[in-house]
């Protein structure tokens, strides 16, 4: 077996970010057999500038919607935004296939290796098959109208058994919890157990008003794109309040963008979550500010030890599909947070958050997690100039 041998400036091992005395070595498949100090490592060692990575995972990300890139304006708030992304799903077919191609093919050269993916149809299917990247699919279900629960679960189902029968990994997931009805949540909780799920959370101010008090901007969506909403009473709770015992059999659970969310709530959860599951606070940065102009309480999730992992949500919320440019926008934004731990969130954080830790998300002996170089760096710090690409 023909092994290859990295050292850069640091190596990023999953958890620790080592120092230049340590050599990566690799069979040629980008298998790892061992990490061991340069005096050991023996010749032919190839030398880089920067630091060296498992690759990245997007746990948040939507394929479908690369056809939307630059068409979207910023800044016009979620309910604007859900409004838009209806409107642009009515695209040709071909006009919505070749973006898709596009958008993986830059994500890989970015350095990503793994994709929680949202599909609302299989239009992705073809190029997921090709296997460049490993994907899990959360066909995503929506529907408010208590009326069409059973038409948008049978439409969810079929596209499920569809990925399913191709041998792709996938889960019957909600969209958020401002547009699946209580019928709905009946008929999909069933496909939670022993899944990974993922939900849209507090991503706007006015999604807790709407569970707290019935108003706000959520009631004025659902005008605008004619959905009944009179059958509706407020809970009394926040959003995440009134839906999480729904997760209850799920193993685990991505809770994604949390830009509203309080101290209060992951009280919530820590009290009520099934002692086994794992709840994972996925981070889009960019499209928050994309969307809401706003960041979230990053502060607050660190202070309670919360597993983080990173996306970039789609084209249509984004300028690129880059995990490196969350990180830094996020260091930009967060500056006492080490390079270390912004790298454990792209990496094996993300990898355990939709359970391809086995394979993905560090560097130990037989997994093949994919190697990433990230250059222009200052010290053990991200700059602005920044870059990351794969070389295995």
């Amino acid at each position: 077996m023909e092994y290859r041998k990295f050292n850069a400036d640091y190596l990023f091992n999953g958890t620790s970010l080592l120092g230049e005395d340590h050599v990566l070595i690799a069979d040629s498949t980008g298998r790892i057999k061992d990490i061991v100090h340069y005096t050991n490592a023996g010749e032919g060692i190839e030398l880089f500038s920067g630091i060296l990575s498992p690759g990245f995972i997007n746990a948040h990300w939507h394929l479908e919607l690369s056809h939307l890139r630059n068409l979207i304006p910023e800044k016009k708030g979620l309910a604007d935004f859900v409004f838009s992304v209806v409107a642009g799903r009515n695209f040709e077919e071909e006009k919505i296939l070749v973006p898709i191609g596009r958008a993986e093919a830059e994500m890989l050269g970015s350095g990503i290796v793994a994709v929680g993916d949202i599909c609302n149809n299989s239009m992705s299917l073809l190029q997921k098959e090709n296997g460049k990247v490993s994907y899990y699919n959360f066909i995503e279900t929506s529907g408010w109208n208590p009326a069409i629960a059973d038409t948008r679960f049978e439409k969810s189902k079929s596209y499920y058994d569809e990925f399913i029968n191709k041998k792709q990994i996938a889960s019957i997931v909600p969209h958020a919890p401002y547009s699946v009805s209580r019928e709905l949540w009946g008929k999909i909780t069933p496909f939670f157990t022993d899944k990974v799920v993922t939900i849209h959370s507090q991503e706007t101010k006015d999604e807790d008003e709407f569970f707290l008090n019935g108003t706000g901007s959520l009631v004025e969506l659902y005008q605008r794109l004619n959905i009944d909403n009179s059958f509706y009473k407020a809970k009394k709770l926040t959003s995440l309040q009134s839906y999480f015992r729904y997760f209850a059999e799920a193993s685990s659970v991505i809770l994604v963008h949390n830009t509203y969310m309080k101290q209060e709530d992951l009280e919530y959860l820590n009290e009520t979550k099934p002692r086994n599951q794992m709840i994972s606070f996925c981070l889009c940065i960019n499209a928050n500010l994309y969307i809401e102009n706003a960041l979230p309480p990053i502060d607050m999730l660190l202070e309670n030890n919360s597993n983080i992992a990173i996306g970039t949500d789609s084209l249509a919320s984004n300028h690129q599909l880059n995990i490196l440019e969350e990180l830094k926008t996020i260091a930009r934004n967060f500056p006492g947070i080490s390079t270390e731990i912004l790298l454990k969130w792209a990496t094996l954080n993300g990898a355990k958050a939709i359970q391809m830790d086995r394979n993905l998300g560090s560097f130990e002996t037989g997994k093949q997690p994919g190697i990433v170089l990230i250059e222009n760096i200052s010290g053990d710090k991200l700059t602005a100039d920044s870059i990351s690409r794969r070389i295995l």
